[in-house]
């Protein structure tokens, strides 16, 4: 994963926006294979946030727990 890192860090900003428009595109289409019950998490999920949108915890805390990096 380290070196998918160094890769994507030598991409210029428009190369970057690139790449995030294909990795996008792939997950539209992993989504239409997703199951009656992944779908109905998604749409729950969904609502939760839209009924309590401050209810989140933000990246930066959530990256540091996960990497232990600020």
């Amino acid at each position: 994963m380290s070196d998918l890192r160094n890769q994507i860090n030598s991409l210029s900003a428009a190369e970057k926006a690139e790449l995030l428009d294909a990795v996008w595109e792939s997950l539209e289409a992993d989504a239409a294979s997703l199951s009656d019950a992944q779908r109905a998490e998604l749409d729950y999920r969904i609502e939760r946030h839209q009924k309590h949108p401050s209810d989140v915890v933000p990246w930066g805390q959530v990256r540091s727990d996960l990497f232990g990096k600020p």
